[in-house]
């Protein structure tokens, strides 16, 4: 049942572990959660206006859950659908509906995992 929810092409994240119920994720954790090195991390951060982590003392990222999503759908789009830079940046500016759409079936996804989490814990 669960292969079932991952294997989205769509989405592309079927690789990817559950993003764990934090408030805010350092660089290293969301290079963990997304399968992105730091590096490339900072780059997309320069390339994509909709990713824009907090920083904090030391100029220190932190990453929220819609900033993890949002790395999960530039990586789909650049590693799994092929699309350049600006070709994705242009698929999330907001004109197009699928980026939306994406987004939603992401956040879906999440849930129904974690709500399969909890049914594990309580039928213990």
């Amino acid at each position: 049942m669960l292969g079932t929810i991952d294997s989205d092409p769509e989405v592309g994240s079927a690789e990817l572990p559950p993003i764990p119920g934090k408030r805010y994720f350092t660089i290293g954790e969301v290079s963990e959660l997304c399968g992105v090195k730091p590096h490339v991390l900072r780059y997309w951060e320069q390339e994509f206006p909709q990713l824009k982590p907090a920083k904090r003392r030391g100029n220190r990222r932190y990453y929220q859950r819609h900033d993890v999503l949002m790395v999960r759908q530039i990586r789909s789009l650049l590693y799994d659908q092929g699309f350049t830079i600006s070709g994705a940046r242009q698929q999330l500016s907001g004109e197009n509906a699928k980026q939306d759409l994406s987004q939603t079936h992401q956040v879906l996804r999440q849930m129904r995992l974690e709500l399969e989490e909890i049914l594990q814990v309580l039928k213990r």
